[in-house]
C-alpha cells in the first residue's frame, strides 16, 4: 500500500509518495524550490535510472533512499503510477525545478551557487548563459567533474573547493546514475549542509545544450520525445533501458526491488 500524503498542518511531515521504496515529494513545486534550497540532497530519478540503476547500483540506491527531497522528473513513471495505483500525482521535471531555483534574486549574488560541470565546453556555455541572465559566477564557483568509477564517490578537490567557497546551493550539472552518488557522498563529508542539486541535464535545455523543451512540452511530458529525435542515436538506448520500468512497478509498487547481481 501507497504511502499516505501529510495531512497539511504547521507540524505536517511533508506529503510523500513512496514508490519503488523511494518517497517522492508529491506538493507544490514552490514547496520543492523552498526545500531544495533549504539544504540536502535533492534528485530527480530518471524513468531508466529507476529501471535499471536502482537495482544494479548499491550506492545509486543509497543516494535515492536517503535523499532528503525526490521529485517526479519521470513522466513515465507518473503515468504508470496513476495506471497501476490508480493515483495521479504532480509531475515536477528537474527543468521545472531548475527554472524555479535559477528565478530566485537571492542566488544570483557573487557565491550562492556553486556549479559541478561535464566539460570545458558546457561548462563555457553554462556560465555565458548564467551571466547574461544576471548571475555573478565567476570560474571560481565552478568545477568540472573527472571520469568517476563505479561505486560510492568520494571527490577530495571537489570537497575542499566547497569546503573554501561554502555556498549556498550547490548544483551537480553532469549524468544521471553519477551525480547522485557525487551528492550523496557531498552530504556525507561537508561541514556544513548546502542544498546539493542532481538536476543533471536541466541546465543544457535553458543554454542550449541539449533540445529545446519549452514549458509547454514539459507540462505535456514530452521532453523525452524532443531529446530522441534530437539526437536519436545518443538517446533510443536510454528510452529502451527505460521500457524495463513498467513491469518492475506493475510488480513492486511502493516497495523496494531487490538488487539484481
Amino acid at each position: 500500500m501507497s504511502t499516505p500524503v501529510s495531512s497539511s498542518s504547521p507540524v505536517a511531515s511533508p506529503p510523500l509518495r513512496r514508490i519503488l521504496g523511494v518517497d517522492f515529494f508529491v506538493g507544490t513545486i514552490d514547496e520543492a524550490t523552498e526545500r531544495a534550497i533549504s539544504g540536502g540532497l535533492v534528485v530527480a530519478p530518471s524513468a531508466p535510472g529507476l529501471a535499471v540503476d536502482l537495482v544494479k547500483s548499491p550506492s545509486y540506491r543509497e543516494a535515492l533512499t536517503t535523499a532528503d527531497l525526490a521529485i517526479t522528473d519521470s513522466g513515465y513513471m507518473v503515468l504508470l503510477w496513476r495506471l497501476f495505483a490508480g493515483e495521479k500525482l504532480p509531475r515536477h521535471s528537474g527543468l521545472k525545478l531548475i527554472r524555479a531555483v535559477l528565478a530566485r534574486e537571492d542566488l544570483k549574488k557573487p557565491g550562492a551557487i556553486f556549479w559541478v560541470m561535464p566539460s570545458a565546453e558546457e561548462s563555457a556555455r553554462n556560465l555565458a548563459w548564467l551571466r547574461a541572465q544576471g548571475f555573478a559566477v565567476t570560474e571560481a564557483d565552478t568545477y568540472l567533474a573527472p571520469h568517476y568509477k563505479p561505486g560510492p564517490i568520494h571527490d577530495e578537490e571537489l570537497l575542499a573547493r566547497i569546503e573554501a567557497r561554502r555556498p549556498r546551493v550547490v548544483m551537480l550539472a553532469i549524468g544521471g546514475g553519477v551525480q547522485e552518488r557525487l551528492g550523496c557522498g557531498l552530504r556525507e563529508r561537508l561541514s556544513y549542509r548546502p542544498g546539493i542539486l542532481c538536476l543533471g541535464a536541466a541546465i543544457a535545455f535553458l543554454t542550449g545544450g541539449q533540445a529545446n523543451i519549452p514549458p509547454w512540452a514539459d507540462r505535456f511530458m514530452l521532453g523525452w520525445l524532443l531529446r530522441l529525435l534530437s539526437s536519436p542515436r545518443k538517446f533510443w538506448r536510454r528510452y529502451w533501458d527505460a521500457l524495463a520500468l513498467a513491469p518492475l512497478l506493475r510488480r513492486h509498487r511502493d516497495r523496494l526491488p531487490a538488487l539484481r547481481a
